[in-house]
């Protein structure tokens, strides 16, 4: 990782390396599983590794087609641009490309396969609702998804979902073909589907818990890099607010790219629960929670 201001976040660093591990060991089984039944796992680890390569390669350009963003120059966006300008100086960190979506959805996110194919994106929802403030925190918080380079990694983590996803639509598209009086094949077929199952949900539970860390510690990153924890916490409460005001139909122009904005498209968890686990952000009240603690630290009010 660039060392940038924002430092070093050890929980995080620590979930990432855990949550590669996890899905390093799962991927190992699943290909244990499908050499011991005599499936043509090189063809579908194969294919699976072609489709991670694209996504990883083509993540930023994948991300602004998926919500119509377009890449915006300092004469088009001078307030925007200056904002991004001053952080990524008291970040010590090199500019990413700016882009902006025309949405009303109140919403900020940050892609790119790395430091110089990075790419911040606002709404025109977000930069009516937010004053200057409130602006530079969501933006910090983005900006430290950049610098910590957790999109890369959640890329990534995804390779044993989509694999497992892969494999259970290969073993059904097989048994298709095959004769239903060949016991064999039909255990085969139960065996593979059901591991794959597994795996995949195992590693859809792990690639969320990483994701909802990965937040708290953009909150944190965003707070300290500005010493103004209280605007971060403003920003959420309003965007927040205003979500839940949002249309459905406006609300789907945000979901291909939820699990990497500032703010779920369609809402976090709350607590511990299974609506919790399965959330991509922590619940707003955690989030508050940890902003406000950190402003009792540094005096913000």
């Amino acid at each position: 990782m660039a060392r940038t201001r924002y430092g070093a976040d050890r929980g995080l660093t620590i979930r990432m390396i855990a949550t590669i591990s996890g899905l390093g060991i799962l991927y190992v089984i699943l290909a244990a599983v499908l050499y011991s039944v005599g499936f043509d796992a090189v063809f579908v680890i194969g294919i699976s590794g072609a489709l991670l390569l694209g996504q990883w390669w083509f993540s930023d350009s994948l991300a602004l087609a998926a919500s119509r963003a377009v890449i915006v120059t300092p004469e088009q966006a001078p307030q925007l641009h200056a904002v991004v300008d001053r952080l990524c100086a008291l970040a010590d960190m090199d500019k990413p490309r700016v882009g902006i979506a025309d949405t009303d959805v109140p919403n900020a996110f940050a892609t790119g396969r790395s430091h110089k194919r990075s790419v911040v994106v606002v709404t025109t929802g977000l930069l009516r609702r937010l004053d200057q403030e409130e602006l530079e925190g969501v933006l910090a918080h983005e900006l430290s998804h950049v610098a910590h380079r957790d999109v890369t990694v959640m890329t990534i983590a995804s390779f044993t979902a989509i694999l497992a996803g892969f494999i259970a639509r290969t073993a059904m598209w097989g048994s298709m073909g095959r004769d239903r009086r060949d016991q064999n094949a039909a255990i085969v077929f139960i065996v593979v589907t059901l591991v794959s199952l597994v795996v995949y949900a195992v590693s859809f539970l792990l690639i969320r818990a990483l994701s909802r860390y990965r937040e708290l510690g953009a909150d944190r990153g965003a707070a300290l890099i500005t010493g103004r924890p209280t605007a971060l916490a403003r920003a959420l409460q309003k965007i927040s607010g205003d979500m839940a005001q949002i249309p459905n139909r406006d609300l789907r122009a945000m979901q291909p790219v939820s699990a990497f904005a500032f703010f779920p498209a369609l809402g976090g968890g709350r607590g511990f629960s299974l609506e919790g686990m399965l959330a991509t952000h922590p619940s707003l009240d955690r989030r508050l929670g940890q902003l406000a603690r950190i402003s009792a630290e540094l005096g913000d009010r």
